[in-house]
């Protein structure tokens, strides 16, 4: 495999598709149904991007009086039952696709996904969008410890052959940022998911793009060789 091959990670919630809405609502959903006093919409929007498990602990403070699986067994239970309802309210964010098609057509680039979402979830949202064929490699929750621990994009890289420093990671929290940084890879941040633009800085990152344009002069060893030559 060329070593000029260039892998570019993406986050799903936040990064790609707006699911803000529903994530809130199913959490508020699964703490009302176990008699929990429920969590604000701020202090929600500051877990989504870890694991479901880790998630509920931070916003239970250890005192869950059910058990972690139980919570986020109400949290699957909600969420399906509000995609039911209307499936549109998980939509891809502006720009997503059309940068994801340019990316994909290249063939020096390959795509891969590191969410906190199950794989259930993304096969879910991604047969939905009709992007499975986009990725080449997708780490969920299901099989790899929560961000900020690099194991996703540690894996990713093993499944594609990637060298670190041709390695890209595009998140809009800090624990994407962070688990970019404990990988020793490119920490891309996006402005218009859920953590702000000081807090991606603050964790790291490389930049923060405020539209899916705005990243290619965040990545000149994609797109400078086309600049080039044009």
């Amino acid at each position: 495999m060329s070593e000029e091959l260039k892998l570019v990670i993406f986050d799903c919630d936040g990064t790609l598709v707006d699911s803000q809405a529903m994530i809130i609502e199913a959490m508020q959903r699964a703490f009302l149904a176990n008699c929990i006093s429920v969590p604000d919409r701020n202090s929600i929007r500051s877990i989504i991007g870890l694991s479901l498990e880790d998630a509920v602990k931070r916003l239970a403070g250890g005192r869950i009086p059910v058990s972690t699986d139980v919570m986020c067994n109400a949290y699957k239970a909600a969420y399906l039952k509000l995609r039911e309802e209307d499936e549109a309210r998980e939509p891809l964010y502006s720009g997503a696709r059309k940068f994801l098609e340019y990316l994909n057509e290249r063939d020096d680039v390959l795509l891969g996904v590191a969410t906190g979402k199950s794989r259930r979830g993304v096969d879910v949202l991604f047969e939905r969008e009709e992007l499975h064929g986009f990725f080449t490699t997708i780490q969920t929750a299901d099989t790899s410890p929560s961000k900020p621990d690099p194991h996703m994009i540690e894996r990713a890289m093993a499944e594609t052959g990637a060298r670190r420093a041709h390695t890209y990671m595009i998140g809009d929290t800090s624990f994407d940022i962070e688990m970019a940084v404990n990988a020793r890879v490119a920490a891309l941040g996006v402005s218009w998911g859920y953590h702000t633009t000081g807090e991606l800085n603050q964790a790291g990152a490389h930049g923060v793009a405020d539209k899916f344009s705005d990243l290619e002069d965040m990545m000149p060893g994609i797109f400078r060789k086309e600049a080039e030559s044009t």
